[in-house]
């Protein structure tokens, strides 16, 4: 019997982070990166050995093409391997899988004007041999047009290597649940979660169409080869689903468990849920017991149980597939140390407590008045994700600093922004305020705003921002912005982390020379804009690391609205008393253009500040419920540990 590895037919040697194990759990091939820029290249790698390959043979290479950002770094590396390796695509013909529809070419949300944006206008491919579902086609025109791009696919070779992302529903394509696995290319009607996840893009969900085509199942499982890209914390659960789950019509990517050639690549974010990640010990018994396993087990066991860490017996080990781990200490003393490190993440002073002993609190004592920075992406992040602490540093008495990284003006609507025009032409009547009133109402939907609404966004988004803090009592001097050139496009696409944007945030470290550093960690933020903002933070500080200030220099990262850590990461839990809880929500309010309707909810429909209540709120209650004391709200931090 062959083995995991040998079933699929690739030139290509991935090297994942951890060995991928035929698991009574796992059904479909899958390898984990660190880091979904290093999974990309290793994929663009294959692609180009395939080209290549085919070249030698004087072939043509017959691609299934993904649009989506998980697709983004492949192309980009293709394109690099074209303009400075000389791949050559002049053999390639590329079918996409799937396009809006209605959608004009021109539309910059087309996945027409996606792939040359991203690829094709960047390569020698010939234009006769690009093939994108057109978005134009209607009426009983459409299922001739399917028939025919089936029947082109088939004529030229059919697909030898196809790519793809996934859908939180488990779209494979724009292969809704429901889809039948015999389905060719077709129109389909959109689910609404998939709708819900491309409004930002849209600038709202009415702005997204309804219906779509779309290659078929039948189709993408006929491709010799499939890559499926998954990357983030948001795709881990549908990830899986379908890596684990029974083939399902419900989760149509499950198909893919009967391709013979198929590789699911992950980021580690993306493969967080898979069971030899989250619950290792129930595949693996002969596993390395490390301290942070042990409590992540420890954890996981008391909610399996339903009981405090101190209650845990011998048999709810054993019972639970941890009997390795009581092998090498009696169930007493395992819960005891669970107990105290859990106890020890718990402080009322997330600045260090002055003149006491520090030895097991979160925070050094000294110096006991610190300068601290907040890293904000978006100018709420603050508040919505650390506002108690936030409040608790200022009580404190230390000298604290909000550094806003990007204005966040695209997330302003324009009915908002139409609002404070008209207030300020009622004020202060001027040509300008007209202008911009005007072009907000005569704005087309596909359109970009213009340089005077975006900067009419951005200073709406500054004031809610002095707001904020003036209420939790900072003063406007130590307010930052630093309008991050990256994000400064206008649309949803941004440009790449430059040394323009590391320059900005290199000069506020050096200016304010701070003993804490806070940055948001919540990489499963639906645009991006937060890991692009903490790369910038971690690029920083390592060209600052000989600096004798960031030696000392800690760095703590709290997470946003989407996700909070898990308690056996947690290493500083601030508590909120119910008073700074409402003081908390009360600072989010001052963010009033972000509170209705919000274009960029992800899949939650809850207001911003709801979502970060009940998610303290929650930390508590999962604290308590492990027999710690007992609080109204807490914010989670992880401290960072640079090499």
């Amino acid at each position: 019997m062959k083995t995991i590895l040998e079933r699929y037919d690739t030139d290509i040697s991935y090297k994942p982070v951890g060995k991928f194990e035929e698991t009574r759990y796992e059904k479909i091939h899958n390898v984990i990166f660190s880091n979904s820029n290093e999974a990309s290249i290793k994929v663009a790698q294959e692609i180009s050995d395939l080209i290549r390959k085919k070249q030698a043979s004087n072939k043509t290479c017959v691609l299934g093409l993904a649009t989506g950002s998980s697709p983004i770094k492949v192309y980009e590396e293709l394109v690099r391997m074209h303009n400075e390796e000389g791949l050559s695509f002049a053999n390639v013909i590329t079918f996409n899988l799937d396009e809006y529809l209605p959608m004009e070419r021109e539309n910059r949300q087309s996945y027409y004007f996606f792939m040359h944006e991203h690829l094709f206008n960047h390569i020698d491919i010939p234009e006769e041999n690009i093939n994108i579902p057109d978005g134009t086609v209607s009426g009983e025109s459409v299922i001739q047009y399917c028939l025919a791009y089936e029947k082109k696919i088939k004529n030229s070779g059919g697909l030898d290597f196809q790519l793809l992302g996934i859908g939180r529903t488990g779209h494979v394509g724009f292969n809704e649940p429901g889809s039948h696995y015999n389905s060719g290319t077709r129109v389909i009607t959109l689910d609404h979660i998939t709708r819900v996840d491309a409004a930002p893009a849209f600038l709202g969900i009415e702005n997204v169409p309804r219906k779509a085509i779309t290659m078929g199942l039948a189709t993408v499982l006929s491709a010799k080869r499939i890559v499926l890209l998954g990357w983030g914390q948001n795709k881990a659960e549908i990830i899986k689903k379908t890596v684990e789950g029974d083939i399902s019509s419900h989760v149509p990517a499950t198909y893919l468990q009967q391709h013979g050639n198929c590789t699911f690549v992950l980021d580690v974010g993306a493969g967080t849920e898979l069971t030899r990640n989250k619950t290792p010990w129930l595949v693996d018994e002969s596993l390395q017991w490390t301290e942070d396993l042990t409590a992540k087990a420890i954890v996981w066991l008391c909610n399996e149980t339903g009981k405090s860490i101190l209650s845990l017996t011998d048999k709810d080990y054993n019972d639970n597939g941890m009997s390795g781990l009581l092998a090498l200490e009696d169930s007493y003393d395992l819960n005891i140390k669970m107990f105290n490190r859990l106890q020890h993440t718990i402080t009322g002073w997330p600045g260090g407590k002055p003149n006491a002993d520090d030895t097991h609190r979160p925070e050094r004592a000294l110096p006991a008045t610190k300068r601290v920075i907040i890293f904000s992406p978006h100018p709420d992040d603050d508040v919505i994700s650390m506002g108690g602490t936030f409040d608790r540093l200022i009580e404190q008495g230390h000298d604290v600093h909000v550094v806003y990284q990007t204005s966040g003006n695209i997330a302003v609507s324009d009915t908002e922004a139409l609002k404070f025009a008209e207030i300020a032409k009622r004020i202060a009547p001027s040509k300008e305020a007209q202008t911009i009133i005007d072009s907000i109402k005569t704005k087309k939907e596909s359109s970009f705003d213009s340089l005077e609404i975006r900067s009419l966004k951005g200073n709406i988004r500054r004031g809610e921002s002095y707001a904020a803090v003036r209420y939790l009592g900072l003063d406007d001097a130590n307010v930052h912005f630093l309008d991050l050139p990256f994000y400064e496009t206008g649309t949803i696409k941004k440009k790449n982390l430059s040394d323009d944007d590391i320059n900005l945030v290199m000069d506020i470290i050096t200016e304010i020379k701070p003993h804490q550093i806070y940055a948001a960690g919540d990489l499963a933020d639906p645009h991006g804009t937060h890991k692009v903002c903490l790369d910038a933070v971690f690029e920083a500080m390592e060209r600052l690391k000989e600096e004798p200030f960031i030696k000392d220099c800690w760095l703590w990262l709290y997470r946003g609205a989407w996700h909070e850590w898990d308690i056996n990461e947690i290493e500083m839990a601030v508590p909120m008393s119910p008073d700074q809880v409402l003081k908390k929500r009360y600072a989010i309010f001052c963010h009033q253009s972000q509170k209705d309707g919000v274009m960029f909810q992800g899949d939650d429909s809850r207001e911003f500040w709801m979502r970060a209540e009940e998610r303290n709120k929650d930390t508590a209650s999962r604290y308590r419920a492990l027999g710690l004391s007992d609080y109204a709200a807490m914010e989670a931090f992880v401290r960072h540990k640079f090499d």
